[in-house]
């Protein structure tokens, strides 16, 4: 499979230079729009991307501000997903893009479905990963219990093993290759040797300030507005953030949204998983 992309930026409304891979090449196909979770970043789309790329879609994948390759925000206050709309926004308009199919996973689903609540003419089709217009709030206490703790390690052995001693519930399948390669993408190598995650750790801040700053109010609008395209449903069987009741009423109230449960994984599903690539296959195939 090729990896190939280009590595690009965009500016945020107040100047900062966030980045993004763009692969495949631009057509007459509205773009794939991959919008990764709170503490990931371009990464984690690395292999479904090329997929994607592999069938003639141009695919972007930005990473959010204080994320990755992106500058760190100087005001911890900005990292709010409202923020990171309008640079998804500010990248859209760079680029010329008024229509897109978007995947979502955690947070880029809830970015997702506010973008198809404001100008739900913009998204073509959409995919949300283990996230819906319901949250558990124990599934927000469990993202409490690690984010920002700004841990580091010598290895990428101690790094997945770090991982897995937190994570382990959510894939208890994974080996020790694949708590590897989610340390390698979720991770990075500091100026002084030691293994880090890849993003600001202020970006605790105004998650753990209030819950409104965790899960936007009434998504249920915008989800209602992406059920009118087509739209794939994917949900973790184990997943502490997307009960299975919240589930069934996505399933109630957008009747002809395919669905895939991932039996064996938790928050959240890799996207890699053979029966979800069959489903985006089939969500692209139906896009006009």
């Amino acid at each position: 499979m090729s990896t190939e992309y280009s590595e690009r930026s965009w500016q945020s409304a107040e100047g900062l230079t966030l980045y993004f891979r763009d692969y495949g090449e631009a057509n007459d196909r509205p773009p794939v729009l991959c919008l990764h979770g709170l503490t990931r970043n371009s990464k984690d789309f690395e292999d479904v991307a090329a997929h994607i790329a592999e069938q003639g879609w141009r695919v972007i994948v930005p990473d959010m501000r204080g994320r990755g390759k992106s500058d760190y925000a100087e005001d911890s206050a900005t990292y709010a997903v409202p923020n990171y709309i309008g640079d998804v926004l500010a990248l859209l308009e760079q680029e010329g893009i008024e229509k897109f199919v978007s995947i979502g996973t955690s947070m880029g689903g809830l970015m997702t479905m506010l973008i198809a609540q404001a100008m739900p003419q913009r998204i073509a089709a959409a995919l949300l990963n283990d996230i819906g217009p319901v949250v558990d709030p124990a599934g927000i206490e469990k993202i409490r219990t690690y984010l920002g703790q700004g841990r580091s390690f010598p290895t990428w052995m101690h790094a997945a093993r770090a991982l897995e001693e937190v994570h382990g519930e959510s894939h208890p399948s994974f080996d020790t290759e694949d708590w590897i390669a989610m340390a390698k993408r979720g991770m990075t190598v500091c100026s002084n040797g030691r293994i880090a995650f890849d993003y600001d750790m202020k970006i605790a801040d105004p998650f753990n300030d209030a819950d409104e700053n965790a899960v936007p109010p009434d998504l249920w609008p915008g989800f209602e507005a992406l059920a009118s395209n087509p739209l794939l449903l994917v949900r973790g069987g184990l997943s502490a953030l997307l009960s299975a009741d919240a589930f069934a009423e996505m399933q109630k109230r957008a009747p002809n949204a395919d669905v895939v449960v991932v039996e064996d994984a938790g928050h959240a599903p890799t996207l890699d998983e053979p029966e979800v690539r069959t489903a985006i296959d089939s969500l692209l195939a139906s896009v006009k």
